[in-house]
């Protein structure tokens, strides 16, 4: 049976649901209940600092009483593993070397993702580049996933067939909110598309990592139950354990458990994309 519990991230969180009630110390909870799960997905919001401070927390607990996962980053594309290898061989222990190897500015904020780096290398993980290139995304997009995956390679990510009708309705309705309601509906088909074709790669690179434990560091919309990577590992769902870091109270079912935190102060992109007048 999934694990079902929403904790309060921060003291002075108040009362986050309705029949959601907080529990011990959020990352303490957390990180009891990665035992026995090979594949611990932990969610985020990219830009939410305190969330990811409450998820290195957790992920340090358990770490530090002996588990030792690999630990695989969206951040990281994946044809940059190789550069993560030759970063560790050349500097190791050195997070900032091997970031500025294998990461590059891009978009990301380094500085919230650094501590995780210098976790893996401190204690000797594997670490492991785990998200679909933008560049890559962008073929998907553009020409269905025959544009980019041999039909082999479609066969064992699991993507050979049409998509779940449940999967699409669900990724749609995300899609439509991202975009403020705006978005493109003739590029639909080829963003649902790219975006199974980035979680199904998230699944496959964990997978030769069950026997030790994997952990994932990624978005929210990867680590949910009814959408993201956990989709693409069916096989082993009772092995996975999915918390999301959220900023409100998620709906039920998107997580295994949701540590909810303050939201960040930051504007309204549908408010910026609506029109004058």
């Amino acid at each position: 049976m999934s694990l079902r519990l929403c904790v309060a991230g921060l003291l002075g969180v108040a009362a986050l649901a309705a029949g959601c009630a907080t529990t011990a110390p959020a990352p303490d909870a957390v990180s009891a209940a990665f035992a026995g799960k090979s594949y611990v997905l932990l969610g985020e919001v990219h830009d939410n600092a305190a969330a990811q401070r409450q998820r290195l927390a957790a992920l340090t607990r358990a770490v530090e009483q002996g588990w030792r996962p690999a630990i695989a980053m969206e951040q990281f594309d994946r044809e940059r593993q190789g550069d993560i290898e030759r970063a560790r061989a050349e500097r190791p222990g050195d997070a900032d070397y091997l970031i500025a190897q294998a990461g590059g500015a891009g978009a990301w904020q380094w500085p919230l993702y650094r501590p995780v780096v210098a976790l893996a290398l401190r204690y000797d993980l594997p670490l492991v580049a785990a998200n679909l290139s933008r560049a890559d995304a962008g073929k998907v997009v553009r020409g269905g996933l025959e544009n980019l995956f041999s039909v082999d390679e479609r066969t064992r990510l699991g993507l050979s067939g049409a998509l779940p009708d449940d999967l699409v309705a669900a990724q749609t309705a995300v899609l439509d909110r991202g975009h403020c309601g705006n978005f493109p509906k003739a590029m639909l088909p080829g963003m649902l598309a790219a975006q199974a074709a980035r979680d199904a790669v998230m699944a496959q690179v964990l997978r030769p990592y069950a026997q030790r434990g994997a952990v994932l560091i990624a978005g929210n919309g990867h680590v949910r139950r009814d959408i993201g990577v956990p989709r693409w590992l069916a096989a082993d769902a009772g092995k996975v354990l999915s918390v999301g870091y959220v900023e409100s109270p998620p709906e039920n079912g998107e997580f295994d458990m949701a540590v909810v935190v303050p939201a960040v102060d930051r504007k309204d992109p549908c408010l910026q994309a609506k029109p004058a007048g």
